[in-house]
């Protein structure tokens, strides 16, 4: 009678919490959900109340016009080439800098990493004149190199969760590979590289997501019009929203949002497991 007593209260638990957590997942996923639903409506459908989730006529049109409304194709190419330099940057960089700080003992390392790690307290706007300044100065203004070359340097908490990720790999791989003959640039790309891909595939989710949707840096540095990213593109749209419409400027955010979607479900286990994985040793 108690066996039966607590599987029940087990399962209205579960129950419950299956409920709470669907509840919060659609609250979440609402503004997604209608601006799905605003870019396959009608212009005349947006604003109608009581709102209509389910467009009709579904106007796939929408993304049509989209295209023809501005050049998606030529932002999408300097956005993917920004992205991509930018993630190429964080991997190459950060992986270094967490490999120096995780695996080789130097004088001064503890202090170096707690230097590093204090940068993350300084807000971007503190460092955006000065930094404006210096490209100007180098005259990189108006070009990829503001947005692209700084990923080069690496970023402390990128690099911070790559050093957590190399902790957790036994020492005595080291040790192994340098009784036969390797240096640490081989520990590095043969021994520890191949066991954190889970880290390196978090690291690519991080910066993708922030330069793929980066508006204030493309804002300050980019002035000519084929150079403009997504994020800037839309923010021309909305200026012609009296000619254009909200329904086709929904269709534009959404084309901009799906590879973001997309890159978190393919990786999401990864994702998930370098997250588990990066606290478990200090």
């Amino acid at each position: 009678m108690i066996t039966a007593s607590r599987s029940f209260k087990n399962k209205v638990s579960l129950s419950l919490r299956y409920f709470l957590m669907t509840s919060i997942a659609l609250i979440v996923l609402l503004p997604f959900l209608w601006m799905i639903s605003t870019a396959l409506k009608p212009l005349e459908q947006v604003f109608i109340f009581p709102p209509k989730w389910i467009p009709n006529p579904i106007m796939w049109n929408n993304f049509r016009d989209v295209l023809t409304s501005f050049p998606f194709f030529l932002y999408l190419k300097n956005t993917s080439i920004i992205t991509l330099l930018s993630i190429f940057g964080h991997l190459l960089s950060c992986s270094l800098v967490a490999f120096g700080f995780s695996r080789i003992n130097f004088p001064g390392r503890d202090i170096l990493f707690l230097l590093m790690i204090s940068t993350m307290i300084i807000p971007w706007e503190a460092l955006m004149i000065s930094q404006y300044i210096l490209f100007k100065l180098l005259g990189w203004v108006d070009t990829f190199a503001p947005l692209v070359v700084p990923r080069f340097f690496g970023n402390a908490f990128l690099i911070f969760l790559l050093r957590q990720f190399f902790l957790t790999i036994p020492i005595e791989l080291d040790e192994a590979t340098k009784i036969d003959g390797g240096g640490y640039l081989t520990i590095y790309s043969k021994v520890v590289l191949p066991l954190v891909k889970p880290a390196l595939i978090m690291v690519s989710i991080f910066s993708f997501t922030w330069y793929w949707n980066d508006f204030m840096g493309p804002l300050i540095y980019l002035n000519s019009s084929e150079k403009i990213t997504l994020s800037l593109g839309l923010r021309l749209l909305t200026g012609h929203l009296v000619v254009t419409g909200w329904n086709l400027m929904m269709a534009a955010s959404l084309m901009v949002t799906i590879p973001c979607v997309i890159l978190f479900i393919v990786a999401q286990k990864y994702f998930i497991e370098s997250i588990v994985l990066t606290g478990l040793k200090g």
